[in-house]
């Protein structure tokens, strides 16, 4: 597919504020996201914003193995279509494996109806929505701290979104920043799933977004989850583009 050079530089800046690493390194146009309390691999990963930024690569990425070594955590490389094809074919020919693609989506919310959505205003209140995400999602490594630390860096207006009864059983986060918005951190229980609930959901962050002047909406899915892409696709989403990860042999 042809991809929007330009739209895939204005999402990579968006995600990197709609889900802040707590620590950021540029050399160039190499940027290293370290989160200690966070195992996301996009808080975690050295990314490359420029296709012509590839000099000195073989040092370079020796000096991003060092700088993610004293964190303790492996050198993982994500690969957008920013990535300079050099990079990839240096990694393929050094044994390192490509693994996890995912999707990124968007819609514009001119066009978009929230006919399914549902009134339910978001919450700012942290501790709640990470202990329902937390309770819905459980990530092996992410503690309670690790995930409310990433929350309450987000700079951009957002909304935390919870639906429960007599506990929660969809969450997820909405981000404005300027006239975009992305959605994070959108999960349903498993007893809870194909019922609508994502759906309903969905829909009224995209309305709450909309509402605010957002005109385009955007999220990251991974490329094996089928049934939230095709949940994504019913409510008008398409694909941008797509990443993966680049992970050396130990």
């Amino acid at each position: 597919m042809n991809v929007d050079l330009p739209l895939v530089r204005r999402l990579e800046a968006m995600g990197l504020r709609a889900w802040p690493a707590k620590n950021v390194l540029y050399d160039g146009a190499w940027q290293l996201r370290v989160t200690a309390g966070h195992p996301s691999k996009r808080l975690n990963s050295l990314a490359v914003l420029d296709r012509s930024d590839i000099a000195d690569m073989e040092i370079r990425l020796e000096k991003a193995r060092r700088h993610y070594a004293a964190f303790g955590r492996p050198l993982l490389i994500r690969e957008t279509p920013l990535t300079p094809p050099e990079i990839g074919e240096y990694l393929a020919a050094e044994g390192a494996e490509a693994f996890d693609e995912s999707l990124v989506m968007t819609l514009d919310l001119n066009g978009f109806q929230a006919a399914d959505a549902i009134e339910l205003l978001p919450s700012q209140d942290v501790g709640r929505f990470v202990d329902a995400a937390l309770a819905i999602n459980p990530v092996e490594g992410l503690t309670k701290a690790g995930l409310a630390e990433v929350v309450t860096a987000i700079k951009p207006a957002h909304g935390l979104f919870i639906r429960e009864d007599d506990k929660p059983y969809a969450v997820g986060l909405a981000v404005h920043d300027f006239d975009m918005a992305g959605i994070e951190a959108f999960a349903v229980s498993e007893d809870a799933r194909r019922q609508g609930h994502g759906r309903k959901l969905a829909a009224a962050m995209l309305r709450w977004a909309k509402g605010r002047g957002a005109r385009m909406a955007w999220l990251q899915v991974t490329a094996t989850n089928a049934a939230a892409i095709a949940l994504y696709k019913s409510l008008g989403f398409a694909e941008a583009y797509r990443y993966r990860y680049w992970r050396e042999q130990q």
